[in-house]
């Protein structure tokens, strides 16, 4: 999948000898080590990190082929992780809204730590019902999913809709905001019957398993040959070509992850004459104003529901911070359903 790309904290390290732990990627694998604290500067917030989520992009972080931004003018420590939760532990000079012992969430750069900073404008407040690892779930998954299916595939009351690797987290969170939103049907593709039955209660309406269906026909089938009105593909090129032919008249498909490949041949005339929209999401290449935007629409939207229940982030497995590659090694081996989260004794 494709993972929202974060502001970078322009947070120095701390020029006392004081340290915290972090997860740091070395050589390509990750070391649990000693580091020099944060201090932040200004418009920053210091938050002392309780939980931490795992992504896709982690991943790829670790491997090289997803860049870290450096923190601020130092670059020699290359800190691990995209989201995380926790109290606020310090404030930048000229930060508003917030203050020490407040919990928050945010994307960041840098979430496999003890501690962590950002604009203060990326951070949301955590709403009580959540524990610290459900409200380390939310950032990426829901911010990423509001942003694909409401701000761009602009997602109305009554649509149908098709989300694919419905049991990952990003893939609960589309299905879940769906819902809210009063999509119907939602439909969803997994690989496993048990993964399938497990997504009922996250608003799943019609499972397809794509091991053993073309979930092309099977959508055809459960929408009377119409096709769905949006399609949140976290697959990208192996079901290009499928998803174009089970989409309705003036469907939207939103290209959010490429696990599948980067690569679809595409029927120009087909394309036209169902006038489709193809629409690319990603965080990477947007402005730190935009990913601002984006948090605050996402904020309005679906805080009041993360804070009554009607929308609950699925944590699977805990791992404590310092066995943070044998979380990353399990999120490798898709056993899960919903989020891995790291855990900051």
């Amino acid at each position: 999948m494709s993972v929202p790309g974060v502001h970078l904290s322009h947070c120095q390290f701390s020029k006392e000898h004081k340290t915290m732990k972090a997860v740091v990627i070395e050589q390509e694998t990750l070391v649990y080590r000693d580091i020099p604290d944060l201090v932040p500067r200004p418009g920053e917030l210091l938050i002392r990190v309780r939980a931490a989520g795992l992504n896709r992009a982690d991943l790829a972080q670790r491997r090289g082929a997803y860049p870290r931004p450096a923190t601020g003018g130092e670059s020699a420590f290359n800190i691990a992780g995209l989201e995380a939760a926790g109290e606020v532990a310090g404030l930048g000079e000229g930060v508003s809204g917030f203050a020490v012992g407040d919990r928050v969430m945010a994307m960041c750069a840098g979430g496999y730590a003890e501690y962590t900073a950002i604009d203060h404008r990326l951070a949301v407040h955590v709403p009580a019902r959540l524990d610290w690892a459900a409200a380390a779930a939310v950032p990426v998954a829901y911010m990423t999913e509001h942003d694909a299916l409401i701000t761009n595939a602009r997602l109305q009351a009554g649509e149908s809709v098709l989300v694919h690797a419905a049991s990952s987290g990003v893939g609960i969170a589309a299905m879940q905001i769906a819902r809210f939103w009063g999509a119907t049907p939602i439909l969803g593709t997994s690989g496993t019957p048990e993964k399938l039955a497990a997504l009922t209660v996250h608003g799943l309406d019609r499972g397809i398993n794509y091991r053993t269906e073309n979930f092309a026909e099977s959508v055809l089938a459960a929408t009377q040959g119409t096709g769905v009105d949006v399609i949140i593909d976290h697959v990208g090129g192996s079901h290009f070509h499928d998803n174009m032919r089970c989409m309705a008249l003036r469907g939207r498909l939103v290209s959010v992850g490429r696990l599948g490949g980067r690569m679809g041949e595409l029927d120009l005339d087909f394309l036209a004459l169902r006038r489709l929209q193809l629409i690319g999401v990603t965080f990477r290449t947007r402005t730190l104003e935009e990913r601002i935007a984006v948090t605050q629409r996402c904020a309005t939207d679906l805080l009041p529901a993360l804070a009554d229940g009607q929308l609950q982030p699925l944590v699977h497995r805990t791992f404590p911070l310092q066995d943070a590659l044998a979380a990353q090694e399990y999120l490798a081996s898709n056993a899960h359903i919903g989020k891995i989260v790291l855990t900051v004794s």
